[in-house]
């Protein structure tokens, strides 16, 4: 590896291990023992926003893979006390399932049964499981498997929205379900979680990537059409890179051949996704290369990390992967990494790359926390 990704990767490990947790293993959890929705641009927790339950689940991953890694030694006592404010407080009476939203005083508000928070609580049984043995947690898991399968699977293929009317369909939460599965395949042993994994691939290749234009599409209606308008054509270049390194994840399992859709989904994001004046990636553009959201958030540059150190490891198409990786890790520090304020970050920033969302939801800990993750497996491949 040269030397400057090595010292860029490893100061960006030293910010997650003495700035970012500890700030967030104390300030961040509330008197409730839940995590809280964010800190203020004033560097204060907020104290009034409701609270989404998938935040408590990220939370609950991060803090896990944090004692997993040796950066904090107390990921049992703050996993448990999360896991004990959403049982006490989350849990719908008539039908046993996790709410998707509480109000700041933890009165449920919003009931539904949600794929997208099902998928993090799925990634947290696992972690929860490999780190600290939690059978319960295994056991947790099985049953929303099993949950989802009744109440949510639908016909053509994947599962719905939730236990609720939606407008339309999407990859996102079958993509965080294709990591959960993975994640619990590679915990357990278990070949449903890879068979599972298997159907999500499935329609990864036969309705999310878009073989004409080398792009992953994100809306659609309830049989996999993709919705009209520019909706329809809407592309997030951070969705392509992380599907780059979710892929390439599969394939260690599989030995599935992924290749040609980790460079399409790789090089494109960049050719329509990349502000080159920046070097940081919009949030939407079209198929046609038009931008469609020209804020930049942070979690984007999370996941070009992510890729660009996955791609450098396996692929062979002779592109230096890893100079972008060294680009990706410096505008993510330079332009997000809060030295104003230890252990914070910015959430977005305009079209003119000013900040114009100061604050730091807890809900992008996790995109910076599997950054962490796989710069440290690069990090030890190369040494």
């Amino acid at each position: 590896m040269n030397k400057p990704l090595q010292v860029a990767l490893d100061n960006y490990i030293y910010w997650m291990r003495k700035s970012a947790l500890p700030l967030w293993r104390t300030r961040g959890i509330d008197r409730y023992g839940a995590s809280i929705e964010q800190f203020l641009a004033n560097g204060e927790p907020d104290s009034l926003s409701n609270k989404r339950m998938r935040v408590q689940a990220r939370q609950m991953f991060v803090f896990s893979a944090a004692q997993s890694y040796g950066w904090i030694d107390d990921g049992m006592t703050l996993v448990a006390s999360i896991d004990r404010f959403v049982t006490q407080n989350a849990i719908v009476s008539n039908t046993k399932q996790i709410a998707h939203l509480l109000d700041s005083e933890n009165n449920i508000i919003n009931s539904n049964f949600d794929l997208y928070d099902v998928a993090f609580f799925l990634l947290a049984y696992a972690w929860r499981y490999k780190v600290f043995n939690d059978l319960n947690a295994l056991n947790s898991a099985n049953k929303m498997l099993i949950s989802i399968d009744y109440q949510l699977k639908e016909s053509p293929g994947g599962w719905m929205e939730g236990d609720y009317d939606a407008p339309y369909r999407r990859q996102n939460p079958h993509m965080h379900l294709f990591e959960s599965f993975l994640s619990l395949y590679q915990v357990s042993n278990d070949a449903k979680w890879l068979a599972k994994a298997g159907e999500i691939y499935c329609l990864f290749e036969t309705i999310f990537f878009d073989h004409k234009n080398g792009v992953l599409l994100e809306y659609f209606d309830n049989n996999w059409q993709p919705v009209s308008g520019v909706l329809g054509r809407t592309v997030e270049p951070g969705h392509m890179m992380e599907w780059v390194w979710l892929l390439r994840q599969y394939q260690k399992f599989t030995n599935c051949p992924v290749n040609e859709y980790c460079e399409k989904l790789y090089h494109n994001a960049l050719k329509l996704g990349l502000d080159k004046k920046s070097g940081l990636l919009f949030d939407e553009v079209c198929i046609s290369g038009a931008v469609i959201k020209k804020s930049k958030r942070c979690w984007p540059m999370t996941e070009w990390i992510k890729a660009s150190l996955a791609q450098s490891s396996i692929a062979d198409d002779n592109y230096d992967y890893s100079s972008d990786a060294l680009t990706a890790v410096t505008q993510l520090s330079n332009h997000y990494l809060d030295v104003s304020q230890p252990g914070q970050y910015i959430d977005s920033l305009n079209e003119n790359n000013k900040v114009s969302v100061r604050t730091a939801p807890a809900s992008t800990l996790y995109h910076l926390m599997t950054a962490a993750i796989e710069a440290v497996r690069f990090s030890d491949s190369e040494r």
